[in-house]
């Protein structure tokens, strides 16, 4: 084999890898959500405190597997959709037990996460890539551990099938009657639309997002208003 043909083997055999890599590196977490996340979204912190060396070793696993040029939007998406969610929790474990996240001093602002040399936050993470990425869907997809939030799915994000779930999670919490209360005339939704109101557009495309998911079709003069938000912690109540 000749020196050109070594190289894009080296070249093909690393990007391989990496590649590779991205797609099972979330398998840790999949399974750690399924154990302690129920189908409501609601986390039982009480037992992932005692057991939480798995979630320590899928983060280091994160920090040691950045992504790198030959990732698709979507590895890049799941890699951060999953490092947001899986950095609060550990931040709410650590502080656990705790009432809402809110109780903790700039919360957002920790620097909670190695992204290559440097220490990042929860901030950075959704305001300075997620958001970069022109993706609204994944203000349903990122949980801050709070009630009002879309839920913590139980499962893992991954890029091979990151279009259904985006789009499952987006369904469900404008559907959520605890979330948005949609119907024809009135329409009540939850603040995340009017905190990131810029990433919807104006009127006539928030409500055309909206459409798009709701069970209920929304008229294009119906007046918006937004609901209080529930900063509880959402925690799973063990009898």
């Amino acid at each position: 084999m000749n020196y050109k043909g070594v190289l894009f083997f080296v070249i093909f055999f690393f990007t391989s890898n990496s590649l590779i890599s991205q797609k099972n590196i979330h398998d840790i977490w999949n399974s750690e959500l399924k154990k302690y996340v129920d189908d409501q979204g609601n986390v039982n912190y009480r037992m992932w405190k005692k057991n939480s060396k798995l979630l320590e070793t899928y983060l280091i696993n994160l920090e040691n597997n950045p992504p790198i040029n030959q990732w698709t939007k979507n590895d890049s998406l799941a890699y951060f959709i999953n490092a947001y969610n899986a950095v609060t929790v550990k931040l709410i474990l650590d502080n656990y037990p705790l009432r809402s996240i809110k109780d903790l001093i700039i919360p957002w602002w920790l620097k909670r996460f190695r992204l290559k040399n440097e220490k990042i936050t929860l901030n950075f993470i959704e305001h300075k890539i997620l958001r970069k990425m022109d993706e609204p869907r994944i203000h349903f997809a990122i949980n801050c551990a709070s009630r009002s939030c879309p839920k913590l799915q139980n499962e893992a994000y991954y890029s091979h099938k990151l279009e259904n779930q985006l789009d499952n999670a987006t369904s469900e919490f404008i559907n959520d009657q605890t979330k948005n209360k949609i119907n024809v005339n009135r329409l009540m939704l939850s603040k995340i639309f009017s905190w990131f109101k810029n990433d919807f557009g104006n009127k006539i495309q928030l409500l055309k997002f909206v459409n798009k998911y709701s069970r209920i079709k929304i008229l294009e003069n119906t007046r918006i208003e937004y609901l209080n938000y529930d900063w509880n912690l959402n925690e799973k109540f063990i009898k």
